[in-house]
């Protein structure tokens, strides 16, 4: 399929959204009614720093709400309003977090129902109103509601949109596309939809896995079990791995991105010279500036005296999930929640492993002075994170009047 040609024909359509409605003005109202809070901004006009009893809070200086999900989220709410009695479907969720989701279902925006394994658009009628979500939808998500007629508001971030453009360059040139990401991912399932050939590998592991075969070969069943679900059709590690670019998810760790660009950079030039390095590879940038500035935001903050750390975002937030990787790293105790419900005491507080794993700690708010690092995922209000701090400040209140 050229992709490419698909892409220019739905944009072109008549049912095809990907502006807004002019209700902008509107819409900002309301967002900033339901998302905003008087708190974060005092902590930032603090520089980023409050005080109050035994506890002092340390947000990071980049943090929560980017661009392109607060551009998503104004859009599925315009959409609502532009829309006001029709059926509107949303083909996942508009960001990843639970309480944003929560306002589309109020909003009766409704999810496309899943049947096993793949989404049911049987209960798409023509002329209802599909929202895409941040993420994007995959290539033939979008063909399926255009043959069906569909009213399609696209709200999928230019970033991510800079991704399927680079993966399609190299399709164009016959590349494969060595994709960093999560294949289960919205985001990597729908670049891959507009790759030609393409292998996505999550860590930098994985990737020196592939590099030592494009250099010494070794055991091509073992190599397509292991990626199994993580590459297109009929691939063959012994034909298409001789010419390859790079691609990634959005929000996945800057700095690894960088490592396995540099990574295959090195192992093209070590089989084909630097003669012929241009011919076998290529790597354009498309590392997600939010993502960028927040994974650099809580570098920042690690670095400081914490004696623990809240990141606070969806369970499925991949960014949100980098950002609790980088205080595990530096041994900082760090609690991984989606809501301020999932604080129960200052003694009990239920959160995300990095393993994916929800566990109960207890005894993880310590007594006396302490120093609070917080941050959040690009898909978090600040209202939320308003929310965990203002409980954090109540149960320490509490202990030391105890």
């Amino acid at each position: 399929m050229d992709t490419k040609a698909f892409k220019r024909s739905l944009q072109h359509s008549e049912n095809y959204n990907r502006k807004g409605f002019g209700h902008q003005a509107e819409v900002a109202t309301q967002l900033q009614s339901e998302y905003q809070s008087n708190l974060i901004q005092e902590i930032r006009d603090r520089n980023y720093t409050l005080q109050r009893g035994d506890v002092t809070i340390r947000l990071a200086q980049a943090f929560g709400f980017c661009w392109g999900v607060e551009r998503a989220v104004a859009m599925a709410y315009e959409t609502r309003q532009h829309f006001p009695t029709e059926q509107i479907w949303i083909t996942n969720e508009i960001i990843h977090n639970p309480s944003v989701n929560q306002r589309m279902q109020e909003m009766e925006v409704e999810f496309i129902p899943i049947e096993g394994k793949n989404k049911d658009f049987s209960v798409v009628g023509t002329g209802d109103v599909v929202i895409l979500p941040a993420f994007g939808a995959s290539v033939q998500e979008m063909q399926i509601l255009h043959d069906k007629g569909c009213k399609i508001v696209d709200t999928t971030c230019p970033w991510v949109s800079k991704v399927w453009n680079t993966v399609e360059k190299h399709k164009k040139i016959d590349y494969t596309s060595i994709i960093h990401g999560k294949y289960k991912h919205e985001e990597t399932v729908a670049t891959s939809s507009f790759a030609g050939k393409y292998l996505i590998v999550l860590n930098l592991q994985e990737a020196e896995y592939v590099a030592s075969y494009i250099i010494n070969g070794g055991n091509r069943e073992e190599f397509l079990t292991k990626f199994a679900k993580a590459c297109s059709a009929g691939f063959d590690p012994d034909q298409d791995l001789a010419r390859v670019g790079i691609a990634n998810q959005t929000t996945m760790l800057k700095g690894e991105t960088e490592q396995i660009g540099k990574l295959f950079e090195r192992t093209m030039l070590q089989k084909y010279g630097p003669t012929e390095l241009n011919q076998h590879f290529q790597s354009f940038n498309t590392i997600c500036d939010a993502t960028q500035e927040r994974q650099d935001a809580m570098l920042e903050l690690v670095e400081q005296n914490l004696d623990l750390m809240v990141v606070i975002g969806g369970f499925n937030s991949s960014n949100t999930t980098q950002l609790q990787q980088i205080a595990f790293e530096r041994g900082i105790p760090s609690y991984h929640i989606d809501t301020v419900e999932r604080i129960k005491s200052g003694y009990s507080i239920e959160h995300r492993q990095l393993n994916g794993q929800l566990i109960t700690t207890k005894n993880w708010l310590p007594n006396g002075e302490i120093v609070v690092g917080i941050t959040s995922g690009a898909s978090t209000p600040d209202k939320v994170v308003e929310d965990v701090i203002e409980k954090i400040f109540a149960m320490k209140a509490t202990a030391a009047v105890v």
